[in-house]
């Protein structure tokens, strides 16, 4: 995969990240802008993503083996995920579609390899 299409894989899944989080704490803390803790967890999320070393080979956080997130911040974002994913066909349907396809796609190819 080039270092191109990386970078552009990188900053989609930071973009459906960042307008989960923006959907989650609109409804939970509303307020127009992302609050403290949503904006902290934004913040930890790319910086996971930039340090990713598996971002050429895998999907989505959701797909990888190796959870790099600490335990604080992955029950944060499970919550966010749970409630924004849904809400995400409505608000961004394009990159819920395109998140859905993909995950599968990676699901199903995880799958093989443990077979």
């Amino acid at each position: 995969m080039s270092k191109r299409h990386t970078e552009e894989k990188r900053a989609r899944e930071q973009r459906v990240v960042e307008e989960m989080i923006a959907l989650y704490c609109h409804a939970h803390h509303q307020k127009n802008d992302l609050c403290s803790q949503c904006q902290e967890l934004v913040e930890y999320a790319r910086m996971r993503t930039a340090k990713c070393p598996f971002m050429e080979t895998k999907t989505f956080c959701s797909n990888c083996r190796v959870h790099c997130y600490d335990a604080a911040h992955r029950e944060r974002i499970k919550a966010v995920m749970r409630f924004s994913g849904p809400r995400m066909l409505l608000h961004h349907p394009w990159l819920a579609i395109s998140h859905l396809i993909e995950s599968k796609k990676e699901q199903r190819r995880l799958k093989e390899e443990d077979q």
